[in-house]
C-alpha cells in the first residue's frame, strides 16, 4: 500500500505544478489587465492593488477593437463554413472511395508550414488586387483548415458501419441521399470537432493577417501590437487586449471539450 500511497501523492503533486504552470500565466494577464502600468512595475503590488478599467476602456472605446473583434468573428466563421461546406463532402468521398494518395496530398498540404508560402500569396493576391480585403484572408485560412477538416473527418466516417448507408440504399435513397439523411447525422460530433479546432485556428491566426489584412480588415491578434511602441510599451492595454483574445476562445474550448474528445475518439478507431 506505501507504493501506491506514494504514487498517488507523486502524482498529484506532479498533476498540481503542471496545472499551477499552465494557470498563472494567464491569471497574471487577467490581473494585469486590471493594473495601470506604473502598477504592474511594482513587485508589491503583485497580488494587492486597487483594480480599475480604464484598460479596457481604451481597449473597447479608444482603440475601437470592436471593429476588429467583428473582424476576427467574420474571418472565422466564414473561413470555417467554407472549409465545412468543402471539406466534408471530400472527406466522404476519400474514405469511402479509398481515395489514400488524394488523401497524402491532403496531409502534405497540412505538413507545409504557412510561412513558406506567405511571399506566393501576397505576389500573387496583390497582383488580383485583393490583398488587404476578406476574401484573401478567408482563404488563406481555409488553406489550413480545409486539411484539418478533412483529415479529421476521413477517420471519423472511416469509423461509421458502412452497412447502415447500404440499408438506406435498398430502402430507396440514392447514394446522395444516403449520405445526407444517414451519415452526415451520424457524423455530427466529428464536424463539431472539426468545426471547432478551424474556428480556434482561425480566431489565433496571426502570421496570415499580418501580411494579408489591411486597415479596415485587421483582426484582433494583428491590432494587439498597437499597443507596443518604438520607445514604450502599454502593459496594461496589451494585457486586456490579449484578455479579449484569449478568454473567449477558451470558454468556446471549455464548453465544448465533450465534442473535441467524442470526435476526435470516434475518428480515431475503426470498425
Amino acid at each position: 500500500m506505501r507504493p501506491r500511497t506514494g504514487y498517488r501523492v507523486f502524482r498529484a503533486t506532479a498533476l498540481t505544478l503542471v496545472v499551477l504552470g499552465l494557470i498563472a500565466p494567464l491569471v497574471w494577464m487577467v490581473a494585469a489587465s486590471f493594473k495601470t502600468n506604473v502598477d504592474i512595475y511594482d513587485p508589491s503590488k503583485a497580488v494587492v492593488f486597487s483594480p480599475t478599467g480604464d484598460n479596457y476602456e481604451t481597449v473597447l472605446q479608444q482603440a475601437n477593437y470592436i471593429k476588429f473583434i467583428v473582424n476576427s468573428l467574420w474571418v472565422a466563421f466564414a473561413s470555417t463554413a467554407l472549409s465545412l461546406v468543402l471539406g466534408v463532402p471530400a472527406a466522404y468521398s476519400m474514405a469511402r472511395f479509398g481515395m489514400r494518395r488524394s488523401a497524402l496530398v491532403v496531409l502534405m498540404a497540412r505538413v507545409i508550414p504557412g510561412v513558406s508560402l506567405l511571399v506566393p500569396w501576397y505576389y500573387v493576391f496583390s497582383n488580383l488586387r485583393m490583398v488587404g480585403g476578406f476574401a484573401v484572408l478567408i482563404l488563406s485560412h481555409m488553406f489550413v483548415a480545409l486539411p484539418l477538416i478533412v483529415y479529421i473527418m476521413m477517420g471519423y466516417f472511416e469509423g461509421l458501419p458502412q452497412e447502415l448507408e447500404e440499408s438506406g440504399l435498398v430502402d430507396g435513397l440514392t447514394p446522395i441521399g444516403a449520405f445526407r439523411r444517414i451519415t452526415l447525422p451520424l457524423s455530427t460530433p466529428g464536424i463539431a470537432t472539426a468545426g471547432i479546432l478551424s474556428f480556434i485556428f482561425s480566431w489565433n491566426n496571426f502570421m496570415f493577417a499580418l501580411v494579408l489584412s489591411g486597415a479596415n480588415t485587421k483582426t484582433l491578434p494583428v491590432a494587439i501590437f498597437d499597443f507596443v511602441g518604438y520607445a514604450s510599451i502599454d502593459w496594461g492595454g496589451l494585457m486586456a487586449a490579449s484578455t479579449i483574445v484569449t478568454v473567449p476562445i477558451m470558454l468556446v474550448a471549455l464548453f465544448a471539450q465533450k465534442y473535441v474528445v467524442s470526435g476526435l475518439t470516434a475518428g480515431a478507431t475503426k470498425g
